[in-house]
């Protein structure tokens, strides 16, 4: 353990974050815990700002919504003003190849992709009871008996391992557990609408409603009445006709070495709800045109027992941040036939944890190694590497991010797989700024319990 605490260290030099030094079945001492109330943010980042200045310290956040929004509107660009840094292509990105992933690299070189850099704005904020709560969990928290790859249980109601463990491969799968259970609210109600880019021609994949409650953020729950219940999500697909009338239900554990991901689906012309143990891993999304996978979505998701994790280290780095100005714009004027218009997508400079994934011994899984790069402050996967089987780069993951004053949070609003091999790529979510995908999500209302059982489905099927 010391050698492996002090291999992570010199990977981590100039960076004041700490580590606990505890073992798989231990969380850490009340002074490690301490440090989020002084160097490290509520929620585990480093709170002062980079040394050149770029990075600026963390000062709480975005808190207040801009004046005379409303919920019934889309929350505006809260930057909007901002000038552009740098613009970064194949002309000039080897000047900036250190703060670029493989995969944007791959997309600069092959389709001529751009990023346009603004300025950094750490907006990552939360409710005082969800710091209250990570904090606690820092001190409660313990990775499965089998390991962090499995799930976790002594955490409730905030991140469950604000400060990694030491070693690196335990701290890799608990990370992606922090990404699994990032703060996005306790609840919401949301019209959303994917699109599929192939050749040039953008069409709809799949329109939906989904519903989500995640009893893991129930502000009137605790860590002694949760019942190992992570998130329970209902979509009701409406398009195109090939689709309308599916539904599907997800219940995720937030310890699925105790209790596995349940999955059931509706398909009207059957009359019946099964259960569909397949839709999980690396199942193509048949909703997307088999272009991204169920493990894909928001960058990654779901179960985390087919890799290994290990943190690489930790660095400074361009990825999407920001981009509330992209949420109410059309298909028309952002798709292009390689990428997203990059003159309407923001990123920013910020401090990441790299965590590679390489397939566990014994295990499958089409994409045999993954990196991934999970902002600092919120803990949201926000790109990622994936390698085919003979080592060549073959997808890059993007996690669009829009910053909610009223929750408060910087939050998931749309995440994009880009097959680069076959030029073709899928944006799952919106909302995108035409009608019936244009609603505002709803953070607010609370949906009705009986939407997530499965003995109601087919009966629900009004989209």
């Amino acid at each position: 353990m010391k050698h492996l605490k002090t291999k992570l260290s010199l990977l981590l030099a100039g960076s004041a974050i700490a580590f606990s030094a505890h073992s798989a079945a231990a969380a850490v001492t009340p002074d490690q815990a301490a440090l989020l109330k002084t160097t490290l943010t509520p929620l585990g980042a480093e709170r002062a700002g980079s040394a050149d200045g770029l990075i600026p310290a963390w000062t709480g956040g975005a808190t207040t919504p801009p004046a005379g929004w409303t919920a019934s509107q889309n929350m505006p660009d809260l930057y909007a003003s901002d000038q552009p840094v740098v613009t970064i292509n194949a002309a000039n990105m080897a000047q900036y190849q250190d703060r670029l992933s493989s995969g944007v690299m791959a997309m600069m070189q092959k389709y001529g992709f751009s990023i346009v850099v603004y300025p950094t704005h750490r907006s990552a904020a939360a409710p005082q009871w969800v710091y209250d709560n990570t904090y606690q969990n820092a001190l409660n928290a313990k990775p499965d008996p089998a390991g962090a790859r499995f799930g976790f249980s002594g955490a409730y109601g905030g991140i469950p391992f604000p400060i990694p463990d030491a070693d690196p491969l335990q701290a890799g799968a608990e990370i992606m557990w922090n990404h699994q259970c990032r703060w996005q609210g306790s609840h919401e109600i949301v019209d959303y609408a994917s699109y599929v880019v192939e050749g040039g021609v953008v069409t709809l994949g799949s329109g939906f409603k989904y519903q989500e409650i995640r009893p893991y953020y129930d502000q009137a729950g605790s860590l002694s009445t949760y019942n190992g219940d992570l998130i329970r999500g209902f979509f009701q697909f409406g398009a195109p006709p090939s689709t309308d009338g599916q539904e599907l239900l997800e219940w995720e554990p937030s310890d699925q070495g105790q209790s596995a991901i349940q999955v059931w689906q509706y398909l009207p012309g059957q009359g019946r709800v099964r259960k569909a143990p397949e839709l999980l891993y690396d199942t193509p999304m048949s909703q997307e045109d088999d272009v991204s996978n169920y493990d894909e979505a928001f960058v990654f998701y779901g179960a985390e027992d087919k890799y290994d994790w290990k943190v690489v280290g930790k660095k400074e780095m361009y990825i999407p941040y920001n981009d509330n100005g992209l949420i109410s714009a059309s298909p028309q004027s952002v798709f292009l036939t390689h990428f997203i218009d990059p003159n309407k997508l923001r990123w920013e400079l910020h401090r990441v944890w790299i965590v590679d994934a390489t397939l566990h011994d014994g295990e499958r899984n089409v994409v045999p190694h993954r990196r991934f790069y999970i902002d600092e402050d919120t803990w949201n996967a926000a790109l990622a590497d994936e390698w085919d089987a003979q080592g060549n780069i073959w997808k890059e993951d993007m996690m669009i991010s829009e910053t909610r004053p009223d929750l408060p949070g910087t939050i998931y609003a749309n995440s994009v797989t880009y097959n680069i091999q076959a030029d073709q790529y899928v944006a799952l979510g919106g909302p995108w700024g035409v009608a019936p995908y244009n609603t505002p999500p709803d953070y607010v209302t609370k949906p009705v319990p009986s939407t997530f059982n499965p003995q109601t489905m087919g009966a629900q099927d009004q989209y």
